[in-house]
C-alpha cells in the first residue's frame, strides 16, 4: 500500500498515473476541448493542451498527483478548466477593450485619445473598402494622399500646408534628417527633453545623423546664443517645448518668434517641436485650465518654418505625427524617401481628416478627451453618487465618494490638475492589489487606481454608458 508523502502526495510508482493521463489526441477529442477548439487553430490548441497535460506530468514526478487524483481530476473537468483559463490568458494578450476609470485623460498605456464616434466610423469606411487614397476623383489622375489633409491643417493653424507621418517622434526625426543630416541642429540645453519609452531628443538627432549642438544653460537661453552657434555646418535651429515637466523660478526662454526671425536672417531652416499639440482653447466652453500648453496657431504665427505635434494628445484624434508650415519647406520634408516609410495609412488619414473636420464646424468640445476634461466637478458628482449608489448593497465594500484629482495625461501639461469626485472602495475579503488584479482580468478589463491601500474610480474617464458595465465589472470581480 502507498503511503502519503509530506506533501501531501504519494510515493507510488508515478507510472500508473502517467498511464492515466490521455494523449494530447484524445484530450482534444474530449467533447468541451473538440467543441472549445471548432474555428481555432488546430496547432494552437494542441500546444495548450500539450503544455497542460506537460503540468500534470511535473505534478506526477514531483508526488502531488497520483493515479486516482488523476481519474478523478479528468472526471471533474479539470483539464478542461485549466485549458480554457489559459486560452483566455492567451485571448487577452492582445488589444483589447478596457474601461478607463483612472481619471488620466490621455492614458498612454490605454490607448491615450478615444476618438469621436464619427472619427471611428470613417476609420471603418476607409479600412473596410476602397477608398479615394491616391487618385483625384475629378481627373482620374494620381494624387497626394494627404492632400485634403494638408488643406484642412492650414485652415486651422494659419500655415501653408501640412503632412502627417505615423507619429510625432516621426515628425521630429524626418524635419532633423531633411534638413540638418551630417550637419548640426542648435537646441537650448533646458529643452534636450525625455519623454515616455526612453525616447530622448539627443537620441533622435543621432539617429537622424544630426550633430547635437547645446547652447544656453538649464533654465536660461538667449536669443544670442544661438546666434553665437550658427556657422557653416548649422542645419537646422530646433525649439522643444518642455511638455512633462516645467522649469520654474530664475527662468529665460527664447520664443519661437526669435527663433523663427533669426533662421530667416541667416538663412537657416527652423523647427517648434510642440509635442501634445493644443490646437486652440477656444470653443464653447474654453480649455482655460491648459493656457500654460502653446497653441499650435501662434507657433506658426511665430514665423518657424515648421511646428510638429502629435494627433492622438490635446488634438483628440488617432496617433499621428502631424508637421505644419511654410509650403516650400513642407515640400521638402514629403520628398525625402524616408517619408515614404512613415506615412500614415487610410484609416489615420481618414480619422485626423474628420477630426479636423470636427474642429472646423465648431465641434472640438464634442471630442471626447476633450469633453473629458471640460467636465467639471459639479458636473461629475452625480455619476459618482450614482455609482455608489448601485454598489452600496454588496456586503463587506466600504464605499465613499470622495474629492479628488484627476490629470490631462501623456506629459501633457504636467502641472494641471482636474477637480474631480471619485468612487473610493475597500473590500474587507480582498486586498486592494487583488481586487485590481481582479478587476483587470474581467470582460471588460478595468483599469482604476490605487491610493492609500483603496481603489478610485473616477466618472471623468467613463465614457457613456460605461457607468452600468463598471458596476456590473466590480460585482464580478468581488
Amino acid at each position: 500500500m502507498a503511503s502519503t508523502d509530506a506533501r501531501g502526495g504519494t510515493d507510488a510508482d508515478p507510472r500508473e498515473a502517467f498511464r492515466a493521463l490521455p494523449s494530447v489526441d484524445e484530450a482534444l477529442r474530449r467533447p468541451a476541448l473538440a467543441e472549445l477548439g471548432e474555428g481555432r487553430d488546430r496547432d494552437f490548441m494542441l500546444r495548450l493542451v500539450r503544455e497542460r497535460i506537460e503540468a500534470w506530468r511535473r505534478e506526477i514526478l514531483d508526488g502531488q498527483l497520483d493515479a486516482a487524483g488523476v481519474v478523478e481530476g479528468l472526471a471533474a473537468g479539470r483539464l478542461e478548466a485549466e485549458v480554457i483559463d489559459a486560452l483566455r490568458r492567451e485571448d487577452s494578450k492582445g488589444i483589447q477593450r478596457v474601461i478607463n476609470a483612472t481619471g488620466v485623460v490621455l492614458h498612454t498605456g490605454l490607448g491615450r485619445a478615444p476618438v469621436h464616434s464619427e472619427v471611428a466610423q470613417a476609420m471603418a469606411r476607409a479600412a473596410g473598402g476602397y477608398c479615394l487614397l491616391e487618385v483625384d476623383r475629378a481627373s482620374g489622375q494620381r494624387n497626394q494622399r494627404d492632400a485634403r489633409l494638408g488643406e484642412l491643417l492650414a485652415r486651422l493653424t494659419g500655415a501653408e500646408d501640412g503632412i502627417c507621418v505615423n507619429n510625432n517622434a516621426a515628425a521630429v526625426l524626418i524635419t532633423l534628417q531633411t534638413f540638418a543630416r551630417g550637419g548640426e541642429a542648435v537646441v537650448s540645453r533646458g529643452e534636450l527633453v525625455e519623454i515616455g519609452g526612453s525616447f530622448r531628443v539627443p537620441d533622435v538627432m543621432t539617429r537622424a545623423g544630426v550633430q547635437l549642438v547645446e547652447v544656453g544653460t538649464t533654465n536660461r537661453t538667449r536669443i544670442a546664443d544661438y546666434r553665437a552657434a550658427v556657422n557653416e555646418r548649422t542645419g537646422i535651429l530646433l525649439k522643444v517645448h518642455r511638455s512633462n515637466f516645467r522649469v520654474v523660478g530664475f527662468t529665460e526662454e527664447t520664443g519661437g518668434d526669435e527663433i523663427g526671425a533669426l533662421g530667416r536672417e541667416l538663412g537657416v531652416a527652423t523647427a517648434n517641436d510642440l509635442g501634445s499639440g493644443l490646437l486652440e482653447l477656444a470653443g464653447a466652453r474654453p480649455l482655460d485650465m491648459l493656457g500654460g500648453e502653446p497653441l499650435v496657431k501662434q507657433a506658426v504665427a511665430d514665423g518657424v518654418d515648421v511646428v510638429m505635434f502629435s494627433g492622438d494628445k490635446l488634438l483628440g484624434g488617432p496617433q499621428a505625427g502631424l508637421i505644419v508650415g511654410k509650403r516650400k519647406v513642407v515640400q521638402q520634408i514629403r520628398k525625402n524617401p524616408t517619408y515614404r516609410a512613415m506615412r500614415c495609412d487610410k484609416a489615420t488619414i481618414a480619422g485626423l481628416e474628420k477630426t479636423l473636420e470636427l474642429y472646423l464646424a465648431g465641434r472640438a468640445d464634442e471630442i471626447p478627451s476633450r469633453a473629458m476634461m471640460l467636465a467639471s466637478a459639479e458636473e461629475l458628482r452625480p455619476r459618482a453618487d450614482g455609482l455608489a449608489n448601485q454598489l452600496a448593497d454588496i456586503e463587506g465594500l466600504d464605499v465613499q465618494v470622495v474629492a479628488d484629482r484627476s490629470q490631462p495625461g501623456s506629459g501633457s501639461a504636467p502641472d494641471v490638475y482636474l477637480d474631480t469626485y471619485v468612487v473610493s472602495l475597500a473590500a474587507k475579503k480582498l486586498s486592494t492589489t487583488a481586487f485590481a488584479s481582479a478587476l483587470r482580468d474581467g470582460d471588460p478589463c478595468v483599469f482604476a487606481r490605487i491610493q492609500d491601500d483603496r481603489l478610485l474610480f473616477d466618472p471623468r474617464t467613463l465614457l457613456p454608458g460605461e457607468d452600468d458595465e463598471l458596476t456590473a465589472a466590480i460585482r464580478a470581480a468581488l
